[in-house]
């Protein structure tokens, strides 16, 4: 796709400004533009047959203003998307004349060619508008300027069901992993049928419902662990936050099941979801215990399903994604398998071992610093939100990283966006220690860290769902 460029030389037969212009240079933008306003069509097809010769990788251009935007969306048109040679231009800035203004060029390694199109800019906050017109114009990606990602849109429409499961009430990246499949849902990249709050009290599952309402997804059925971990550690203490109220006392967040409604046991619900699935079409992302996991593998023949908890998950899920797990040369206790160690064993020792399981450990997630002063800048665009309620009203700033969305991130976008270890099985020692031995007929993979740049992309990513609205 197209990549912006902030500055471009004065080689490149005139200045081509970026959109961000500081105050000292007025005078002289202001004798550049006259200039620039003075081009003839030739002049303005040889300066973009220029700028892709000077920037192999990409450029975008607003030709009214002849500025290269900071901001926005870029995806392109399919009129114009097979001008690969100097002739096309013409036809590109036409087009681009008739519509946006705005063209750009891009290098595709796969063939050795240099195109040219015409472009259409959506605001940031737009991105499920801008991924849809991405599709309706067969284009694999779209551009976000001011993060400097591309993010793919050619993925296969499939049903992907997802089930996450969640111990909602302590650590603010489950908030966060929540939030990206909603947005998820927005585009269309998947459907999330349920979640499962492992950590047992009521308000933790309260939480869910206040997320599902402020998304936009008041439906999404809740179950709640009932006989699970008591008392386990609490990080952060935003189980209050389902009842935080206004100065005029009134509630902030509303509800669906509400004060007199219940939720359905955790396993109880897996197993109704996982009944009335298709073979093989559901994912689990696991952020939390496996208490509820462990209850439905243990568990018989109810009226969901005449299989028990092993046979239906081996019928029923395709995969599942967990954020857990120590390898490599260490051999220490993961915390969520040590916190629930009884039921991390019972997971570990039923798990069908023809059932994918792929491990984020927390090294992946570590260097992933969204900052409290930064998510709450992110989420300016409303004064009522329950993440930044969050981080406005408690103390987020706990060494909280991103460790759980990348499990969500995995379980949705596929493989392609991580680097994965071969193919093993993974056991779990009685003090919560896995041991990952290689074997190529193995249904355990997981995660390696990732390279700054890595780090950097996907933190923009996450950022880029939180402004969403």
């Amino acid at each position: 796709m197209k990549k912006l460029y902030l500055s471009i030389a004065a080689a490149v037969v005139m200045a081509i400004l970026p959109a961000g212009i500081s105050a000292q240079n007025n005078a002289q933008n202001n004798t550049q533009n006259n200039t620039q306003n003075r081009l003839t069509d030739k002049e303005l097809y040889n300066a973009i047959w220029a700028m892709g010769q000077m920037y192999p990788d990409g450029f975008t251009l607003d030709i009214s203003t002849m500025r290269q935007p900071t901001e926005g969306i870029v995806v392109s048109y399919v009129a114009t998307q097979n001008s690969f040679d100097k002739k096309s231009i013409p036809n590109v800035v036409k087009h681009a004349r008739a519509n946006n203004n705005v063209v750009g060029g891009w290098y595709n390694p796969e063939n050795g060619k240099y195109y040219f199109d015409s472009n259409r800019i959506f605001p940031e906050d737009s991105l499920a508008a801008a991924v849809q017109f991405a599709r309706d114009n067969d284009q694999h990606t779209v551009y976000i300027a001011s993060k400097g990602i591309n993010l793919w849109t050619n993925y296969e429409q499939k049903d992907i069901r997802i089930i996450l499961d969640t111990d909602l009430g302590s650590s603010t990246d489950d908030l966060f992993a929540l939030m990206m499949l909603y947005r998820y849902m927005d585009m269309k990249r998947c459907n999330l049928i349920g979640i499962v709050v492992d950590r047992m009290g009521r308000a933790n599952a309260d939480i869910a419902d206040i997320m599902n309402n402020f998304y936009g997804y008041p439906d999404i059925p809740i179950g709640l662990e009932t006989n699970g971990i008591p008392n386990p550690h609490v990080f952060i203490s935003y189980h209050n936050l389902p009842y935080a109220r206004s100065t005029d006392a009134e509630v902030m967040f509303k509800r669906t099941v509400g004060d007199s409604g219940t939720y359905m046991e955790g396993y109880k619900l897996y197993r109704k979801l996982l009944a009335e699935s298709p073979d093989k079409s559901v994912t689990i992302a696991s952020i939390g215990f496996v208490t509820s996991l462990a209850r439905l593998l243990e568990s018989g023949p109810d009226e969901y399903s005449p299989l028990n908890g092993v046979e239906l998950v081996r019928q029923k899920v395709n995969a599942i994604y967990a954020m857990g797990g120590v390898f490599g040369d260490a051999v220490e206790p993961d915390y969520n398998f040590k916190a629930a160690i009884d039921f991390s064993l019972k997971f570990f020792a039923l798990w069908p071992k023809d059932v994918d399981i792929v491990f984020s450990p927390g090294e992946v997630g570590d260097p992933l610093d969204y900052r409290p002063e930064t998510v709450i800048s992110d989420m300016s665009w409303t004064d009522l939100h329950p993440i930044k309620w969050t981080y406005q009203y408690l103390n987020c700033d706990t060494g909280q990283k991103m460790w759980d969305p990348q499990a969500v991130i995995n379980a949705v976008e596929g493989d392609a966006l991580y680097k994965l270890s071969q193919r093993g099985f993974v056991t779990l020692t009685p003090n919560g220690e896995t041991i990952f031995t290689p074997n190529p007929n193995g249904n355990a993979r997981y995660q390696y860290p990732g390279d700054p740049v890595w780090c950097d992309l996907v933190l923009k990513y996450i950022r880029l769902m939180a402004i969403q609205h």
